[in-house]
């Protein structure tokens, strides 16, 4: 059984909060950018209804590493944290694959520069939809278009296009899902 679980909807304006997702991938546990929030109950109480405890966290996943989407990981005592670059431990900085390196059976990090050039997505085969969790978008409007923060927005855009020929559903940085209207 592979599901995806909005823990947080994101926001971005006067205030700053990450979307925050829990992907359970058969044994794996996977937190999506546990980062700003306006308390940590938002986070811990969703995952606790769900049956989660906190130590059971296998992965800790980062879009990228803007304090908005990482200032919460400490919550995940065992978890193995994984980025762009490399999967931590402890005080073990480990290689993985890169592109399409697989964090559950049917959870793999898409590099997918654009926000950032170290933006990474990950894309989850789950029983009901293809997901997409990803700061390619901050909301489920799909704005901003341009992103004012982007380092490079051809990247961006690419980036976007990848996601959107295999994503029925996308969790942007900041916001409620969104379908993309892609056909199985």
């Amino acid at each position: 059984m592979v599901t995806v679980h909005l823990l947080h909807a994101g926001y971005a304006g006067d205030r700053v909060a990450s979307s925050v997702v829990l992907v359970i991938d058969g044994d794996a546990r996977i937190v999506i950018d546990p980062g700003m929030v306006a308390r940590r109950s938002l986070i811990l109480d969703p995952l606790a209804a769900l049956g989660v405890a906190p130590e059971s966290v296998s992965h800790v996943f980062l879009s990228h590493h803007h304090p908005d989407h990482t200032i919460n990981v400490a919550l995940f005592p065992e978890a193995e944290v994984v980025d762009f670059w490399a999967r931590y431990v402890g005080d073990e900085w480990l290689d993985h694959d890169g592109d399409g390196y697989h964090l559950g059976a049917h959870s793999q990090l898409w590099l997918t520069p654009g926000h950032t050039d170290q933006d990474a997505s990950l894309l989850v085969e789950a029983d009901d939809a293809t997901y997409a969790m990803t700061h390619a978008w901050w909301r489920a409007d799909q704005t901003p278009e341009i992103d004012p923060l982007a380092s490079d927005q051809a990247s961006l855009e690419t980036s976007r296009a990848r996601l959107l020929a295999a994503a029925d559903i996308v969790i942007p940085g900041h916001g409620a899902p969104f379908r993309t209207g892609r056909q199985r």
